[in-house]
C-alpha cells in the first residue's frame, strides 16, 4: 500500500524578535517584548497544549515560539496540569481571550468538554483552531491542523501484520486518554491496518495509559500478568511505548515482544534504531504550529478565517521494512525527527 508523506521545513524569514508570554494552567507570566517596526502590525496568538510533561507538546510550543518571533507576533502559551485537565485549558484560553488574542491554537484534552468554551470564544471574535486532536464534533472549531491519526495507526497496524509473518498475534493495546479523539482514531486505525475488529480474540488487554510512561509501565505489567503470551504491543504514543518496554525488559521478554508506536521524536527514532520499537509513525508538530500561526495572521490581516481539516503529514520509520508498506529508515528518521536539542541524546 502506498502512503503519502508530507514534510515542510521551518521557515527562515528574518522578522523582529518578540518574546513569548505564558499562561500555564490559567496563570500568566509575562515576558519582555522587543520593539516593533512601524510597518509591523502587532498580533497576539494563543497556544494551549494538553500538558508540558509530554516532550511532543513541549516541541510544539518551542517551534511556535521560534516561528512567532520570525513572524513578528506575540505568542501566549499555556497548558493543562496533566493530560485530561480540561479546566486548566479553559482557564488559559479565557485569560488569552481577555488579553486580546486574535486566535487560539489548542490541543484539546477532552474533545467534547472543551466545545462550549470554544463556541463562546468564537462568538467573541477569537478564531479557534484545534491542533493534533480534533474536537467533538470536529467542525466546532474554525480549523483543524493535524496528523491523519487514523492513517498513523493504520500504518503501524499494517506493518505489524506483515512483520508477524503469519504468526498468531497476542496483542496488548496501550491506549491513550478516554474521550480523546486522537486515542480513538489511532486505536481504530491500528485495528484496521492489522485487519481485525474491536473485540477480536487476539486482543487480550486494553489499557488506558493517558499517554503516560509510568502508567504504561504499570499497564504493561498488568497485561503480562493477565496473559504472559503477549507478543505484540500497540502504543498510542512513545511515552506509553517506553513504559511498556520497561515492563517487558523487566520481565526478560524484550526479544519476543514487538512494540509499534506513534510520534516520531528523536528518542523514538533512536528506539527504532536500537530495536526497542519495531516501527514508529512520525508526526510533524512544528508544521501544525506554523500553519496555525499563519492562519491567525491571515485572519488578523484580511478577516479570512481558516476552514476545515489540514493534513500535516505522517511517515513510517523502521529499520526492518516489509513488502507493501512504504517506510523510511532510522537514518532518515533521525534527520527529520522532532524534539529539542536537549532531548537528542
Amino acid at each position: 500500500m502506498t502512503r503519502k508523506r508530507y514534510l515542510v521545513p521551518l521557515a527562515a524569514v528574518l522578522i523582529p524578535l518578540v518574546a513569548a508570554m505564558t499562561f500555564a494552567g490559567g496563570q500568566k507570566e509575562s515576558g519582555s517584548q522587543a520593539s516593533q517596526g512601524s510597518s509591523t502590525k502587532q498580533i497576539k496568538v494563543g497556544l494551549v497544549v494538553k500538558t508540558l510533561t509530554n516532550p511532543y507538546f513541549v516541541t510544539m510550543i518551542n517551534a511556535a515560539k521560534q516561528y512567532a518571533k520570525q513572524k513578528g507576533v506575540t505568542l501566549l502559551t499555556g497548558a493543562g496540569s496533566y493530560d485530561g485537565d480540561n479546566a486548566g485549558q479553559i482557564s488559559a484560553m479565557e485569560n488569552m481571550a481577555s488579553a486580546g488574542v486574535k486566535g487560539i491554537l489548542f490541543t484539546p484534552s477532552n474533545s467534547k468538554a472543551i466545545v462550549p468554551t470554544v463556541k463562546k470564544l468564537e462568538k467573541q471574535g477569537v478564531v479557534m483552531i484545534a491542533l493534533d486532536t480534533a474536537t467533538t464534533p470536529q467542525d466546532a472549531t474554525d480549523g483543524f491542523f493535524a496528523t491523519d491519526n487514523e492513517q498513523a495507526g493504520e500504518l503501524i497496524g499494517e506493518y505489524a501484520k506483515a512483520a508477524m509473518a503469519g504468526k498468531k498475534a497476542v496483542i496488548a493495546m496501550m491506549d491513550g486518554t478516554p474521550g480523546s479523539t486522537v486515542s480513538q482514531k489511532r486505536h481504530d486505525g491500528f485495528l484496521k491496518g492489522f485487519g481485525i475488529k474491536e473485540g477480536d480474540p487476539s486482543i487480550v488487554s486494553e489499557q488506558a495509559t493517558n499517554g503516560n510512561q509510568s502508567k504504561a509501565l504499570t499497564a504493561m505489567e498488568n497485561s503480562l500478568t493477565k496473559d504472559p503470551n503477549i507478543n505484540l504491543v500497540y502504543s498510542i504514543n512513545e511515552p506509553s511505548g517506553f513504559g511498556a518496554y520497561s515492563a517487558i525488559k523487566k520481565a526478560g521478554r524484550q526479544k519476543d515482544i514487538m512494540i509499534v508506536s506513534i510520534d516520531g521524536s528523536y528518542n523514538g527514532v533512536k528506539a527504532v534504531q536500537s530495536g526497542e520499537f519495531a516501527a514508529d509513525s512520525m508526526q510533524f508538530p512544528a508544521k501544525m504550529a506554523e500553519d496555525g500561526i499563519d492562519a491567525i495572521i491571515k485572519y488578523a490581516n484580511t478577516g479570512t478565517k481558516p476552514s476545515g481539516y489540514v493534513n500535516t503529514g505522517v511517515a513510517l520509520i523502521t529499520d526492518n521494512p516489509v513488502p507493501g508498506v512504504q517506510s523510511k529508515d532510522s537514518a532518515w528518521g533521525l534527520q527529520h525527527a522532532w524534539g529539542a536539542a536537549s532531548e537528542k541524546k
